[in-house]
Parts: structure tokens; C-alpha cells; sequence
């Protein structure tokens, strides 16, 4: 069964699972759901916990092992199972399989992993995962997502904020739940429950955006200038490598240009999407920028970040950021924007 975070709580109500996966690369969220699953096993008498990690090296044979050895504390036990790396591998997967042909009402298995791959969403060890338990993915939070996050967080601390005071803290922390939470602590602190004005929140809450190029991509195929500049400049302030936000600006201008053609000769717009690895979370920004842009504009965009590479080695004169900022405006279909 797959279920959306926030509805780890109701699920947890009507009775605890023989096996739970949750995969994601937000660890405040992941970490928080693994406790309240681990919390809710403990008062249902599984005191006994054993955590295994299938880093480098690990035998698979030992999920079998622990969930057969007989505890001499206790009678039912959690196996908290570790996927740094979000797949289990081919040895994994067959031992997963196996463990969930032979469920024991004894024993609880929790998962927790990194970001999985779109190839293992279909696959069929999740597919057995989702048959026998509670599968649950971990998406960054943005926009209203992010904003209800927030001020569902504030509650619980007996704060409150306005609208304004949730969008700047959402500007402030975006992408960055740990730093979200350590900055309503802090808030929670220094003014004790009750409403928060925005003069306190702008006063107390540092910017604690997180940022990286695939951020900016999305900005940019969104035509979200305000934010593409802030990103833009994040990265610059960041010290990130000027080659790594044009490798990233130009891969996208290529796959633009290559469905762009494909559709042109009456390729099917669905199957350009999987060969270009478009998947369904990026569909709608990809459209938009399909509709938005011409052929003439993605070679423009390509133009530049030619002269942006040059410019980097030192071939050009010219601020390359100065051309990444042009070239993201060329993406977005900003071309008449200025600083």
C-alpha cells in the first residue's frame, strides 16, 4: 500500500504493518516518520530492536538470520534495515522477496533509504514491498506544500504566523526542513508560544536556502525570474563551479532541442518524454517550456553557453556569469529582462 507522508499518522491509528519502505532525500521527514513507526511498535509490545546496515559488503543472508534468531527480552522485535543507497541490489532484492513469502506476526521490518531510482519504482521487490506493507516516498517540499508544513510546525509549538511571515520563512529555509525546524525552535525560544510578527521572524530566522543547479533548472523552466535570480546568485555566493551550472543549463537546452525536433517529425510526445528521462514530476514544467520556446531560442541558448564555456576557459573575455544569468534568461523566455 503507498500512502503520502501526512497520512503516516491515520494509517498508524488503524494498526501497525508487518513491513514498512520509506525512501526519500529529505532526512528530517524520513527520520520523524521512522521514529513515529518505531514508537507506535514499542506500545504494541515490540521492545526488541536490531539494525542492519546493506552498505558495502553486507551479507544479505543476515536479514533472514535476525528475523529467525529468538530474542531472550522479548517476544516481537523491530529489524530497522538501512538502504543507504536506496536499492538493495540484486542479492537484496531476492532476500526481500523471500522475507516477505514467510511475514511473522512477531517481527516488524522497517526500511529506510536514500532517493530510489524511477527504474525501481516498477520493480518487483517494491512491487512485493507494496503487497505486504506500507511503501512511502519523500518528496522536497515547495510552495503551499511547504507553507502548510511550516505552519503546521509553528502549531506545534504553540506558535503562529501570517501569510507573509510563512513566505519569508519559506524563503529563508526552502529545501531544508532540518534548518526549518531549528529555526522555529529558536523562535520558540526567544518569544514563547503566541503570534509572531514579521519584524521577529526577519530578525531571528537566517537564510538557510539550500541550493543546487537542478533548483535552478526548474526555476528556469517555470519562467520564475525572481527566483532564478536568487538561485542564480546562491550558487555564485556558494562558491559552486561555474562549469557545473553550465553543464546543467546546457543539458537542458539539448533535451528541449531534441523533443522539440522529435515532435516536429511526429514523434510521439510520451516516448520522447521516457527517452529524454522526463518523468511525471517534471512533465508539466518541461510542456511549458515546449510551448514557450522555439527552435531559434534553444540554438540561441546553446550559442550561449558556448560563449559561457569559452569564458570560463579563459578563451573569452566577459563575466561568465554574466552569460549564465543571459542564458537562463533565454530559457525562460525573459530575454527582455534586466538587472
Amino acid at each position: 500500500m503507498r500512502i503520502k507522508p501526512d497520512q503516516l499518522a491515520a494509517s498508524l491509528q488503524k494498526g501497525l504493518k508487518s513491513v514498512y519502505f520509506l525512501s526519500g532525500d529529505e532526512p528530517l521527514q524520513l527520520g520523524e516518520m521512522a521514529d513515529a513507526i518505531r514508537r507506535t511498535a514499542r506500545l504494541a509490545g515490540y521492545t526488541n530492536r536490531e539494525i542492519l546496515t546493506a552498505d558495502t559488503g553486507f551479507e544479505w543472508h543476515q536479514l533472514a538470520y535476525t528475523a529467525d534468531t529468538l530474542s531472550l527480552f522479548a517476544d516481537k522485535k523491530i529489524i530497522d534495515l538501512r538502504l543507504p543507497t536506496g536499492t538493495p541490489g540484486t542479492e537484496g532484492a531476492k532476500a526481500l522477496i523471500a522475507y516477505c513469502e514467510r511475514l511473522s506476526d512477531d517481527t516488524l521490518l522497517l526500511i529506510t533509504a536514500g532517493k530510489i531510482a524511477s527504474a525501481s519504482l516498477k520493480s518487483k521487490w517494491l512491487e512485493t514491498l507494496d503487497k505486504h506493507g506500507v511503501v512511502i516516498q519523500v518528496w522536497p517540499l515547495a510552495g503551499n506544500e511547504l507553507q502548510l508544513w511550516l505552519q503546521q510546525r509553528l502549531q506545534q509549538r504553540g506558535l503562529e504566523a501570517d501569510n507573509s511571515g510563512l513566505r519569508l520563512l519559506a524563503s529563508r529555509i526552502e529545501g531544508n526542513l532540518l534548518a526549518a525546524a531549528q529555526e522555529i525552535e529558536k523562535l520558540y525560544v526567544l518569544y514563547g508560544t503566541g503570534k509572531l510578527t514579521l519584524e521577529q521572524i526577519t530578525e531571528v530566522v537566517a537564510d538557510s536556502s539550500r541550493y543546487d543547479v537542478f533548483k535552478l533548472i526548474d526555476s528556469v523552466l517555470a519562467a520564475n525570474a525572481n527566483r532564478m535570480v536568487k538561485i542564480l546568485s546562491g550558487l555564485r555566493a556558494e562558491g559552486v563551479a561555474e562549469p557545473i551550472v553550465l553543464w546543467a543549463l546546457a543539458r537542458e537546452a539539448r533535451t528541449l532541442s531534441k523533443i522539440k525536433r522529435g515532435l516536429a517529425l511526429g514523434q510521439n510526445k510520451e516516448q520522447l518524454f521516457r527517452d529524454q528521462q522526463i518523468w511525471e514530476n517534471r512533465k508539466a514544467l518541461v510542456n511549458n517550456a515546449l510551448t514557450r520556446l522555439s527552435e531559434h531560442d534553444l540554438n540561441q541558448a546553446l550559442v550561449l553557453g558556448a560563449t559561457a564555456d569559452r569564458q570560463i576557459k579563459g578563451q573569452q573575455s566577459g563575466d561568465c556569469w554574466e552569460t549564465l544569468f543571459t542564458l537562463c534568461l533565454q530559457l525562460a523566455g525573459l530575454k527582455t529582462l534586466r538587472l
